[in-house]
């Protein structure tokens, strides 16, 4: 029996296709869906990491992250991708803001390790907090307005109700949404 046709060989050799194709088109799919934000000057919204649960518990408190939805291990991973995400695409990075959330802060901490807490990209999707959804916006489109980039991008790691509010893309935990500075779309990448 020759070699060519042993099936060892078709196994390594389907295999190796395999791995090559998948190498190529991943490597292509990066470099582009990157491309935008390469350039600089974007505004980069992410949804805090996985945090089990949906809202707040009854009670919570702003300052105990103990009385707060927090990351679990997998969100923790999530926000150390994220980060990794931005480090081997070469994202240039002008400042992280995040809501002062637990989970936001996280995320931030475990995805670029330096950042800003900024209120208005607090979560406004329960009561009380969301009746202060329009005085937000109209902050973070006022800070937006004065940002200067310097060809780096502007990171606001914040809720889900925030996003939507800004620009119709309804995000995943983790999900990153690449905006011009009018908060038109560009791209969405999911992280889980």
């Amino acid at each position: 029996m020759s070699i060519f046709k042993s099936k060892e060989f078709i196994g390594i050799l389907l295999f190796f296709n395999f791995f090559f194709y998948f190498t190529f088109t991943t490597n292509l799919f990066s470099s582009t869906i990157f491309e935008e934000a390469k350039r600089g000057n974007k505004v980069i919204l992410i949804r805090h990491a996985l945090a089990p649960g949906g809202g707040d518990p009854k009670g919570f408190k702003i300052e105990n992250c103990e009385t707060q939805r927090n990351l679990n291990k997998t969100g923790i991973e999530q926000s150390k991708k994220i980060g990794k995400i931005f480090k081997d695409n070469k994202i240039p990075i002008d400042v992280v803001l995040s809501s002062e959330w637990c989970r936001c802060k996280d995320t931030a901490y475990y995805a670029f390790k330096e950042f800003k807490k900024f209120s208005a990209l607090n979560s406004t999707f329960s009561h009380p907090y969301n009746k202060n959804e329009a005085r937000q916006i109209k902050e973070i489109k006022k800070y937006l307005k004065n940002w200067d980039g310097k060809g780096k991008n502007l990171i606001l790691v914040t809720h889900y109700s925030i996003i939507v509010a800004l620009t119709d893309a309804v995000p995943g935990s983790g999900e990153i949404v690449i905006a011009d500075r009018n908060l038109n779309v560009l791209n969405t990448i999911e992280t889980n």
